[in-house]
């Protein structure tokens, strides 16, 4: 088991900038999940870590070990790929063994490692098989399989789910999960879904043009996002944003977009006085819009009118697309929500919940 360490890490390509100044220290046992949109460097800073790309500027460390010039075969890392690169002559045993003959480990060792592999993955029945025989979730399994039987310090996962449908996903995710419990070995990985990245996280890593934009804790990155981006980006639907002024006084302070005025609790004003005449990046998320009807106890919350242009019920609850002229904004209200669309109706936010962002730096104002 090791430790992972990005010191102050840069990959380029010609003039283009992929990683730019990356320093993160991964835990030992940790799960640790790069985020982000296409182009923003995570499968780069992923690629870096394996050896299939050298590095610009910059150090990184498995465990105590520089590996900067360390051959890939040599780091005591596995890699699984979006891409399953199964060999499809051979049999599911053979492609999960082949690592291993490879480098001259013994038969009985070979045949312990893959039979234990295939019992964790729950793929014993299919050791016999060809790929072309595999379900897409059954050739993921065998992906992983190939990977764990190495033994790795470190586990890289490339958007490993990607090619699977949407329920076999969900449930995919859940074994991975457990799968680290139960290895308790470092696992990085690479997805440009948030929603992969919250639920099995142990810490996420937001990235944007190559830029480390936050590093923390899932709840924390919801909670208390750094600036904008990550604020947009974690969360689904992702958080409202209005453009603000910030009106009042130090005891009485609100935050006015034109369309609505809503009053910022006193708990929340102080960080804010320097502020006060400027304009400001406003964020709500949508489970903090209320139908007023079903709003939990004991918030602060601020009356709004708005217009409903759209809804869209999704079981547990209703999406109501919410309108101001050309502003808009989405809320998650309780599906008993008597709103239809066309009707005007006053919604609550609830304030305890706001985010406020400098308007020129994009960071969190707190």
């Amino acid at each position: 088991m090791a430790s992972v360490t990005y010191d102050h890490v840069t990959k380029r390509f010609g003039d283009v900038i992929a990683v730019n100044d990356l320093s993160i220290e991964v835990a030992d046992k940790e799960f640790l999940v790069f985020v982000g949109p296409s182009g923003c460097g995570k499968t780069t800073s992923l690629r870096l870590l394996a050896g299939l790309e050298e590095i610009s500027d910059g150090n990184i460390y498995i465990g105590d070990r520089l590996v900067n010039d360390v051959a890939p075969k040599d780091r005591d890392i596995a890699m699984v790929f979006q891409s399953y690169a199964l060999y499809p002559h051979m049999s599911v045993y053979d492609n999960m063994a082949f690592g291993l003959k490879l480098r001259k480990t013994p038969r009985a060792e070979i045949d312990r490692r893959v039979k234990e592999s295939a019992s964790i993955l729950g793929i014993e029945e299919l050791l016999d098989r060809k790929p072309k025989q595999l379900s897409g979730g059954q050739r993921q399994r065998v992906a992983l399989g190939r990977a764990i039987v190495r033994e790795p310090a470190v586990f890289l996962l490339d958007e490993p789910l990607s090619n699977l449908d949407a329920k076999l996903r969900v449930a995919t995710r859940s074994e991975l999960s457990k799968l680290h419990q139960r290895l308790e070995t470092t696992f990085i990985y690479v997805t440009h879904d948030q929603v992969e990245a919250m639920t099995m996280a142990s810490r996420i890593c937001v990235m944007r043009d190559g830029i480390l934009q936050q590093v923390d804790t899932p709840q924390a990155l919801y909670n208390t996002p750094g600036n904008v981006f990550v604020a947009g980006f974690i969360g689904s639907p992702a958080m409202n944003f209005f453009d603000v002024t910030l009106v009042g006084t130090r005891e009485e302070m609100y935050l006015d977009a034109g369309f609505f005025k809503v009053q910022i609790p006193r708990h929340r004003s102080q960080a804010l006085v320097d502020y006060l005449g400027k304009q400001v990046v406003f964020g709500i998320r949508p489970e903090d819009v209320h139908d007023p009807e079903y709003a939990p106890p004991n918030i602060t919350g601020a009356p709004v009118k708005a217009r409903v242009d759209v809804t869209e019920l999704m079981g547990n609850e209703i999406f109501l697309y919410l309108a101001w002229g050309n502003k808009s904004c989405i809320a998650r209200v309780d599906p008993r929500t008597s709103a239809r669309v066309g009707q005007d109706i006053e919604v609550l936010f609830n304030m305890d919940n706001m985010h406020v962002f400098d308007r020129d730096t994009e960071m969190a104002v707190r």
